[in-house]
């Protein structure tokens, strides 16, 4: 305070202003301390907010134990908020790139930007990139400011200032949080430690993580590992039963290895006779491959398939992608309907040879785990103890059944001769007995016949002489009725002639020589002898031929002329068949078919005769190959041509005849012969 002309101050009024003194110092410590009050409710408020913030990540922390993905998004929405930052990102890093993985606050371009950026190797030109080159915290308080900085990233998306924090896992970089703010200057302390809390909670949940999948890693080595124990015992048990018979090892070998290998098809083939011989066959869902190696139970010795290779290396052989394998062409003949994608083959080895080969296939690309190997050469070696136990317990069965049947043999040798002497004596009496029936069947058809003449005659000498009306016409009568009777004898005579025939043709032993015939040949040969036959015989006759004759079906070691009767006799049923429908059927819609059919099947050949005929019902078709047992009318068969011809293809050529039939529709016969039938026979 001042005065313009000297005049002292009173001392009241230096009081006065004494007092004014001391209330601007209580209104100054008024204001100092409402500062320090604000600023520590901001102090409290900040660190309740970081608290909070911590808190919500150690909970999605918690919550997310097998995910790390929650926790990083939970972190750069905490970092915005509590930095007041423009954004936040997360990256991983995986020892050679970087990997984006978590933002916040930033749009869609923004997102899709860093997607098609990342994974990169880490550089200079961004801040992320330096914090992994020098394991440190980076800050730029101008990004437009530093030169090395890719300045598009900043002015596209209006950042300035930035900090980059790592996430370290004992000296190990796991990752890096990266944040930005609009304004350029100096970054506060306290936000760098905040983001360096951030952080080790990233590497926590990181680390939980990781430590839950090598728990649950180990937990499921263990799992497998007693399942693969528990697949191996159970296999020893069925080699432990089945010391006779490997079928049930092989069968429980490849269900087993297909269920604890995660494989949708799982095969044993067998390496014999040059070629791999389907043996068993096991699937989880898709049945076609599997079905496919029953209808063909051979397979070439190639490269064409993971069998073949195995086969031909005498190792175990992995196609992880069958798609890129350009050897394998085994899928390409089966089309779209079969989807394998992994293949695994594992040799059965006798002796250090191949005998055999499980293959374990996968419709996605999957490659097998080496425990799952090493678990299928496990399968492998029972698979040839099973083999070996089937092999030697049929050497001592062999073995005893041979001394049982050398004894056996001594007991009954004299039995056994006079056994083959009466067979032999029996086929000759047949034969003996048709012959001698045959000769006075023929005076019977024969002075028949002449009678029937004889009666004719004697008409006609009646008209000439002079008898009564009466008379006349009870000779006429008892003509009539005499022809009538002879007419019929003439027929059964027929018909017991064909009987004794046919008797001759079953007490013979064979008919002309066994020799390679092509069975193609063979069956159109029968129709066209068949058709023209039918033609010759009934005027009118028509029915429309199908043929359908595998060019493949080749050549057969059997009987030519045993195989054209059995098939001319087919022939001629259906003929007759479909001629009996006709003749029922009102109007012109039925059509007669027959159909000839050959296919061939490997080491057999199948030959079809299939008819739409009057059909057979299900109580004859159960006696159709037996002797004398026949539908037709007395003058019109024997009964013994199906007979006939079930020995022929039976017993004289080992093959198989059947009868599938719908009444009123259809009828079919299959026959199928070994390609050494004659021989087999024998």
């Amino acid at each position: 305070m001042a005065r313009d002309e000297p005049q002292p101050f009173a001392d009241p009024e230096i009081a006065l202003v004494t007092t004014f003194a001391d209330q601007a110092v209580i209104a100054i410590e008024n204001v100092r301390l409402f500062d320090e009050v604000q600023a520590r409710n901001r102090e409290v408020t900040q660190a309740l907010e970081q608290q909070q913030a911590t808190s919500e990540i150690l909970r999605v922390i918690s919550t997310s134990p097998t995910d790390v993905q929650p926790v990083f998004e939970a972190i750069v929405r905490s970092v915005v908020s509590l930095c007041d930052s423009l954004f936040a990102n997360v990256f991983r890093f995986d020892g050679e790139l970087l990997h984006y993985v978590a933002s916040h606050n930033v749009g869609p371009s923004y997102v899709e930007m860093l997607q098609s950026k990342y994974p990169m190797r880490p550089d200079v030109s961004q801040v992320s990139g330096r914090v992994i080159i020098t394991k440190s915290v980076v800050r730029l308080d101008d990004a437009l400011a530093d030169p090395d900085y890719d300045h598009r990233f900043a002015l596209a998306m209006k950042w300035r200032r930035m900090l980059g924090v790592p996430m370290l896992r004992q000296g190990e970089l796991l990752g890096v949080i990266v944040v930005g703010w609009a304004e350029a200057g100096p970054i506060p302390k306290g936000q760098e430690e905040l983001l360096m809390q951030f952080a080790d909670q990233a590497v926590i949940a990181i680390e939980n993580t990781r430590l839950f999948e090598e728990v649950q890693a180990k937990t499921r080595d263990l799992e497998e590992a007693l399942a693969f124990q528990k697949g191996t015992s159970e296999v020893l048990e069925v080699i432990g039963r089945s010391a006779s018979d490997s079928q049930p090892v092989l069968d429980a070998i490849v269900g087993t290895a297909a269920d604890l290998c995660r494989a949708e098809v799982a095969i044993v083939r067998l390496l014999k006779e040059g070629g791999l011989h389907h043996a068993a066959a096991w699937t989880r869902s898709d049945s076609t491959l599997a079905d496919y190696s029953r209808q063909n139970p051979v397979l070439p010795i190639d490269r064409s398939t993971v069998s073949g290779r195995v086969a031909i290396e005498g190792r175990a052989v992995h196609i992880h992608n069958i798609a890129a394998d350009a050897e394998y062409t085994f899928l390409d003949s089966l089309g779209e309907s079969v989807s394998v994608s992994s293949a695994l083959g594992v040799p059965l080895l006798q002796d250090g040879k191949v005998a055999g080969i499980i293959v374990l296939l996968r419709k996605t690309v999957d490659p097998f785990t080496d425990r799952q190997i090493a678990l299928v050469q496990t399968f492998a070696d029972q698979a040839v103890i099973g083999m070996e136990n089937m092999r030697l317990f049929q050497e001592v069965q062999a073995r005893t059944e041979e001394l049982s049947r050398s004894l056996e043999e001594l007991r009954t040798a004299q039995d056994r001769l006079i056994q083959t002497e009466k067979l032999a004596s029996l086929g000759q009496l047949t034969a003996g007995i048709a012959h001698e029936i045959k000769n006075p069947l023929n005076f019977v058809n024969n002075f028949s016949a002449l009678s029937i003449e004889l009666i004719e005659d004697l008409r006609r000498a009646l008209d000439v002489a002079a008898v009564e009306d009466v008379v006349n016409a009870e000779i006429e009568e008892l003509a009539s009725m005499l022809k009538s009777n002879l007419e019929k004898v003439v027929q059964h005579g027929k018909r017991a002639d064909s009987i004794v025939k046919n008797m001759l043709l079953h007490s013979r032993q064979g008919s002309g020589e066994h020799r390679p015939a092509d069975i193609n040949a063979i069956v159109e040969e029968s129709l066209n002898l068949a058709y023209h036959g039918a033609r010759a015989e009934k005027q009118g006759f028509n029915i429309t031929l199908e043929k359908s004759l595998d060019p493949t079906a080749g050549e057969i070691d059997l009987y030519p002329q045993e195989i054209t009767r059995v098939l001319l006799n087919l022939i001629s049923n259906g003929f007759y068949a479909t001629t009996k429908r006709a003749a029922s059927e009102l109007g012109n819609s039925y059509e007669p078919i027959l159909a000839a059919v050959t296919r061939n099947l490997g080491d057999s050949v199948e030959i079809i005769i299939r008819d739409n005929g009057t059909g057979i019902p299900p109580e004859v078709k159960e006696k159709m190959f037996n002797p004398f047992f026949t539908t037709k009318p007395a003058v019109e068969g024997t009964g013994l041509g199906l007979s006939l011809s079930h020995d022929i293809i039976v017993k004289q050529h080992a093959g198989s005849i059947e009868i599938d039939s719908e009444p009123g529709r259809c009828t079919e016969f299959r026959i199928r012969l070994p390609r050494n039938a004659a021989v087999a026979a024998r």
